[in-house]
């Protein structure tokens, strides 16, 4: 979808959008356009349910006074509350709506909102940003769609007085929404399609953009010991990999901060085989991976003062009869022995020579991984938070403050000796489960904690997040690109 931003006049052609304030208090323009249509937008607003909450919409089709086909009243809520949060779900509302609705154009004219917490400039680049994110479509693989049952909505316009501000404040975020973009098609790809090499090939073509990029292979991971991810992907016909990749975009001496993601492109569950219905969704449980992958997008497409490291472990978690089996010992890069109980518990084992080499190679500030690692954390939050585990304060209250701003929520879990004990085994130093279904996530973070060294880090579980069935304000369902967003702001907003 284009976005464009201009000055506030009104236009001629497409669909016209206004906004109101809690309590129907209707803006500037949607006064003006209740003169022009007869009052017959004011006499809507009265008869109806709409009270200008915020993402609220109100629809008028083919009001007298106007050549537009369309007006639109778009809620803002209270004027106190106005943030970027809320002119997300502004720009998210409208592109929803009218996606479908056989309207090629929709201009909002975005009266003077003097906002305590946001410029009038940067509310309409995130009403522009937030309408771009909900564009968003993967339907590569229809054939027979026709015209009408494809989006026809093609261009949002933010009319405003600080038009100017407005793009470039847009700017780095057209390139977040860029990464968040591949991160969704990475996702949502069919695991025929994404495979631990073809993976790696996605991350090379991040070279265009400056970002370093080398693809380690089984043979230089078996050099560096990592039995522990080797072990994962031996059932596999497809050869595991680790992709490093680097930005610098700061100071030569800076060390870096560090991303690891687990990239499980398919995960059957191996010999400990998961049950058959839903099996297909596990396409995604690559989601750290490819979080981490859209994250080095955004940051050197926005140009990111920072030095940032992104490490994926890819993988394919499959049953033949070279698997691994329940019961084996593998040896980690650390030295460190761990007796594989459930072969199906195997994100962890790939972070944790990931996080290990990760730590070893580049002594980075602090390391976050991501991970759709356990259906215990959806027990717990469900698909509104994801979990956060943390060995430090700092990094674990920044992280939250930047899942606040970007509306990727996270909820702080437990770590302690306790649940250390429980992944204790009685032939090896740890065992990849604990002796019992109880405190599933937390003994899975307990047993990353292992290999990170006393480095500041942070795991997140994003097994409820990674994914959507339902339609949200800036993410249509399917890969939500849960993870850019967050990580991209405790960049900007901390090591910048």
């Amino acid at each position: 979808m284009k976005i464009t931003f201009s000055t506030a006049e009104l236009p001629s052609t497409g669909a016209i959008a206004v906004t109101a304030f809690d309590a129907r208090q209707l803006s500037d323009s949607a006064k003006r356009l209740d003169k022009l249509t007869g009052g017959a937008l004011g006499r809507a607003v009265a008869g109806g349910r709409f009270k200008g909450g915020r993402g609220e919409i109100l629809e008028l089709l083919a009001p007298g006074g106007l050549d537009n086909g369309r007006v639109m009243v778009v809620g803002l809520g209270k004027r106190e509350a106005l943030d970027a949060l809320g002119a997300q779900a502004v720009g998210g509302a409208l592109v929803a709506r009218l996606a479908n609705s056989g309207e090629q154009a929709v201009t909002l004219l975005l009266d003077p909102l003097s906002a305590e917490n946001i410029s009038d400039a940067d509310f309409a680049a995130h009403i522009g940003y937030a309408g771009l994110l909900r564009s968003y479509r993967f339907d590569k693989y229809f054939t027979k769609k026709t015209a009408d049952e494809k989006p026809s909505l093609a261009k949002l316009t933010v009319a405003s007085a600080a038009a100017a501000a407005a793009r470039k404040a847009f700017a780095p975020l057209e390139k977040i929404a860029e990464g968040v973009f591949l991160t969704r098609d990475l996702v949502s790809e069919p695991a025929n399609v994404i495979y631990p090499a073809s993976l790696a090939e996605q991350c090379r073509k991040l070279t265009a953009q400056g970002v370093k990029v080398e693809v380690l292979g089984e043979a230089e991971m078996h050099k560096l010991g990592m039995g522990a991810l080797l072990g994962v992907g031996q059932g596999s016909v497809r050869e595991s990999k680790l992709v490093i990749m680097q930005w610098r975009g700061g100071k030569a001496k800076d060390a870096p901060v560090a991303f690891v993601g687990k990239g499980v492109t398919f995960d059957t569950g191996g010999i400990s085989i998961k049950p058959a219905g839903g099996m297909e969704e596990m396409k995604w449980d690559m989601g750290g991976a490819g979080a981490v992958i859209g994250l080095m997008k955004a940051l050197a497409g926005r140009k990111a003062k920072v030095n940032a490291v992104g490490v994926v472990g890819l993988v394919e978690n499959m049953p033949d009869g070279a698997a691994q089996r329940p019961g084996d010992v593998v040896t980690t890069m650390s030295g460190q022995t761990v007796e594989v109980l459930n072969t199906d518990a195997e994100g962890r084992l790939v972070l944790a020579d990931a996080l290990w080499y990760t730590q070893g190679r580049f002594q980075p500030k602090f390391m976050v991984n991501l991970a759709t690692l356990t259906g215990a954390i959806i027990v717990g939050l469900g698909h509104e938070y994801a979990g956060l585990f943390s060995n430090n304060d700092e990094l674990a209250e920044r992280l939250a403050s930047a899942g606040l701003a970007t509306g990727e929520k996270l909820w702080r879990m437990p770590l302690g000796e306790a649940y250390d004990k429980m992944i204790n085994s009685d032939i090896a130093d740890m065992q990849n489960i604990g002796a019992d279904r109880s405190a599933g996530s937390i003994t899975a973070a307990q047993f990353l904690q292992r290999f990170v060294n006393n480095v500041p880090w942070a795991h997140l579980d994003i097994a409820g997040t990674a994914w959507t069935k339902r339609d949200q304000a800036t993410v249509p369902k399917g890969g939500t690109g849960y993870g850019v967003r967050l990580l991209d702001r405790l960049v900007a907003a901390y090591y910048e």
